[in-house]
């Protein structure tokens, strides 16, 4: 025999692997995507694995390992020389097994990380070989860290960690001497002797270990015993986010194979979003509550499905129902047979029927168009009869009918000072549509827009006291292909009106006449300090009302300018990657707005009439790649937003969009949100077929959009205000919460007049409806006025007389 083990190693051992390489192996682990608080958000990769260093690991849990596996693993050098002989006896009478119970720890992990499966001699003695040199090269802990990393428990889960996880949703420190034991006796069976598969066969194997664990001296005997009583507690624990923030996390995977190809999902990255998990929450919330209540108030679209009638007196099948899941937090329930005070339903998970009164249901008349609806409700057959499969929403009020729309809509948050993303939600729900509408969309947005010209208007000699004229315009223009009415909601004018009324109160007419001054190529260029692609803005007077398609992204992107002061920010959503180790491979590195600062570039030009003004600012993007990636933390240079728009404008602007939320179309918000921090827009396109609001304070800027994929219309009465507007409202009022007001300081170069705001002019003592106005100092009146006013209708072609008019108190406002 000792012949034969020489001769085998003269032959085996000048092709021995290289044993040093297991010290900087790496083993498949999945990419982790966490919040900016750590929660877990998303899991990528094929194996589930969490690899723990030897002084992570519990000592019970080392102690199960050995007496279970390899009992003299602590005295032994690879091979236990007690079965040694045993084993090469077996396998010189068979040729093609092993011995019973002789492989020893490092054995396994020569087999598992060198070798093949396959039952011969030649193997088998190549990894008493590999054993032998890894005990002279590799220390026992770091022989033990090996075996109990790379191992297969079950479930997709590899490693004693990433078992533990699975089983039994703990930390492996965390779990009790039996679970334990349990995971320890995995490595034999481990996909059918688990207690999720099997749990008689998974018990028995447990309390094997148990008892070798005893008869180690590793636990008492009245350990044992309680051990051995306790039940079987193992339930699947799958890679369940913590929140839901799906579309981001997609937008992490595609950041992430671009940057690492296929490694991404295999070498143990984790990567650190920007996101607020509790944002997020509240940002998941206000959309889907939006599109809930918007599709209630259209009717009713009928029951999901039918399973068949259900026989009240025989067990209910709730098979049908077991296999749907929640949609956007929408519960599926089966209708079963009851009275006529409401509807009888069983909500999946639940076991006794729960009533919707008749009160409740009065909203779900049948959706005969998105305007017309069938008659009122009578009974609950009118709505759904037994066997039905309806949807509910759990509200604090308790269960309420729902139903799953087909609207859309979309919401990004962002902080103003850096551009980090802070919530982001892409749709309805990730799993009904991956399409992300955040990002991935364009749609017009409507007046959402008009600030930007606004700003373009203050920068060549506007005020928000400048008076222009509300009034109808009918104009020949071969770039609209013809005659062009633009119209006000409703065909409504106000006559002159100052330039501050005509934002709030989104006046379109104002605001077309307000951009044929000023140029639509001078505003067409000075647009692009905000990020927006030049190239790809309207290139005639509807790009004041919106008519170039833009996403939520883009939008909340250029007011966050207004929300800090006149700053470009960019957004970013990714705040470290760290790799397997620990090491951070990419720190993000934004500019930052820093007021006053020496270093900060300075990108606006000074406010000048006579010239058109064009800044080399390149088109919106969410790269965060800010140089290559490093095997520790970069040291960087601090990076400073520059300054697109001067802090006077960003302060006019500011306080005209305060008035939109005060006293113009966004009204519910300070209705909802009584602070004196918050400005914005509504929009809402022609048809309504998107509704917009994008809105701040100096904590958050945050956009809000609502509409069809397929481009058709919301519906009457549908517009910024109404469709779009309580998303936002939702969001921001879990975000704000606790917070202190945070406005825009008085810029040096401001100063405040009292005004007649008919006439835009200083007022006299005792002129009746003065207030006082905002001003850049080079543009405060001289003159006192008159109350005289001079309508001037020089650029219409065709002017009709101005229908004057009063503002309704939800006005929406219309493209064109």
């Amino acid at each position: 025999m000792v012949l034969i083990s020489a001769s085998m190693y003269l032959y085996l051992s000048p092709a021995l692997p290289d044993v040093q390489t297991l010290k900087d192996f790496k083993l498949q682990t999945p990419m982790r995507v966490l919040s900016a608080d750590g929660q877990l958000i998303a899991e990528y990769g094929e194996k589930r694995r969490a690899p723990l260093t030897y002084g992570q690991i519990p000592t019970r849990f080392v102690q199960a390992l050995i007496a279970i596996e390899d009992k003299r693993f602590e005295e032994h050098h690879g091979v236990d020389p007690i079965r040694f002989g045993r084993v090469v006896l077996d396998l010189l009478m068979t040729g093609d097994r092993e011995g019973a119970g002789g492989s020893t720890l490092t054995q396994q992990v020569a087999r598992n990380y060198f070798l093949t499966q396959q039952k011969t001699f030649t193997r088998k003695f190549t990894e008493i070989l590999l054993a032998l040199k890894m005990e002279s090269e590799l220390s026992k802990p770091e022989i033990f860290e090996l075996y109990i990393n790379k191992h297969f428990l079950g479930y997709r889960s590899y490693g004693v960690q990433a078992a533990a996880t699975v089983y039994y949703g703990k930390d492996i420190n965390d779990l009790t001497l039996p679970q334990m034991a349990m995971i320890a006796g995995l490595h034999q069976a481990p996909s059918s002797a688990n207690p999720i598969a099997n749990p008689q066969r998974a018990k028995k194997r447990r309390n094997t270990v148990l008892l070798a664990m005893r008869d180690n001296q590793f636990i008492t005997d009245v350990e044992y015993q309680t051990a051995i009583q306790t039940d079987i507690s193992g339930n699947y624990h799958g890679n369940n986010p913590e929140f839901e923030a799906f579309y981001l996390a997609e937008m992490v995977r595609a950041e992430m194979l671009e940057r690492f190809g296929l490694a991404a999902y295999d070498d143990g990255y984790t990567v650190y979003t920007t996101v607020n998990s509790e944002l997020q929450k509240a940002a998941n919330r206000g959309v889907r509550k939006t599109l809930i209540d918007y599709s209630r108030r259209h009717g009713y679209l009928g029951p999901e499905l039918h399973l068949g009638e259900q026989d009240p007196s025989q067990q209910l099948d709730m098979a049908g129902l077991n296999e749907l899941d929640r949609i956007g937090g929408l519960i599926p329930a089966l209708v079963v047979p009851g009275d006529e005070l409401g509807l009888y339903v069983i909500p999946k998970g639940e076991t006794r029927p729960v009533l919707l009164p008749m009160a409740d249901l009065s909203w779900a008349r049948k959706r005969i168009t998105v305007d017309e609806q069938g008659p009122a409700i009578k009974l609950p057959e009118d709505i759904a009869i037994p066997g039905d499969i309806v949807r509910l929403e759990q509200t604090p009020q308790g269960w309420q009918l729902a139903q799953i729309p087909f609207v859309q809509g979309a919401l990004v948050a962002l902080a103003p000072l850096d551009g980090s993303v802070q919530a982001l939600v892409g749709g309805f729900d990730y799993q009904r549509s991956k399409f992300n509408r955040a990002v991935q969309s364009n749609r017009q947005p409507g007046s959402n827009f008009k600030p930007f010209i606004y700003g373009a208007a203050l920068d060549k000699g506007y005020t928000p006291a400048t008076i222009v004229n509300d009034a109808p315009i009918v104009r020949s223009d071969s770039t609209l292909e013809g005659v062009w009415r633009p119209k006000n909601s409703g065909d409504r004018y106000l006559g002159p009106i100052p330039l501050r009324q005509a934002l709030y109160q989104s006046r379109n007419l104002s605001s077309i006449r307000v951009l044929d001054d000023i140029g639509v190529q001078y505003a067409r260029d000075y647009v692009s300090r905000f990020g927006f692609d030049t190239e790809r803005l309207a290139n005639d007077m509807t790009l004041v009302l919106g008519s170039t398609a833009m996403s939520p992204m883009e939008i909340a992107t250029g007011y966050a300018v207004f929300a800090n002061g006149g700053y470009r920010v960019e957004p970013y959503f990714i705040d470290r990657i760290e790799d397997s180790n620990g090491n951070i491979v990419f720190q993000a590195n934004p500019a930052i707005v820093c007021r006053g600062c020496p270093d900060a570039p300075n990108a606006f030009a000074p406010a000048d009439a006579s010239r058109t003004i064009a800044l080399d600012i390149q088109p919106l993007t969410l790269n965060i790649d800010d140089g290559p990636a490093s095997s520790t933390a970069p040291s960087q240079v601090k990076r400073y937003a520059p300054q697109v728009v001067s802090p006077q404008t960003a302060f006019l602007i500011d306080s005209m969009l305060k008035d939109v939320v005060l006293l113009g179309t966004a009204r519910a918000a300070r209705r909802a949100l009584p602070r004196d921090d918050l400005a914005g827009k509504t929009g809402t396109t022609n048809d309504a077929v998107d509704a917009w609001f994008t809105g701040y304070n100096g904590d958050y800027v945050a956009s809000t959009w609502v509409g069809y994929d397929s481009n058709t219309s919301l519906g009457y009465n549908e517009f910024g205000g109404k469709a779009a507007l309580p998303g936002w409202v939702a969001f921001m009022t879990a975000a704000l919460i606790n917070k202190p007001t945070n406005n825009l300081s008085q810029p040096v170069g401001i100063v405040q007049v009292r005004i007649d705001p008919k006439t835009g002019l200083l007022a006299k003592p005792g002129t009746q409806g003065a207030r006082f106005e905002f001003f850049k100092a080079d543009n405060v009146p001289t003159t006192f006025t008159s109350t005289t006013l001079n309508i001037d209708f020089s650029v219409d072609q065709q002017a009709p007389q101005p229908v004057f008019d009063s503002l309704a108190e939800d006005d929406p406002e219309i493209l064109f």
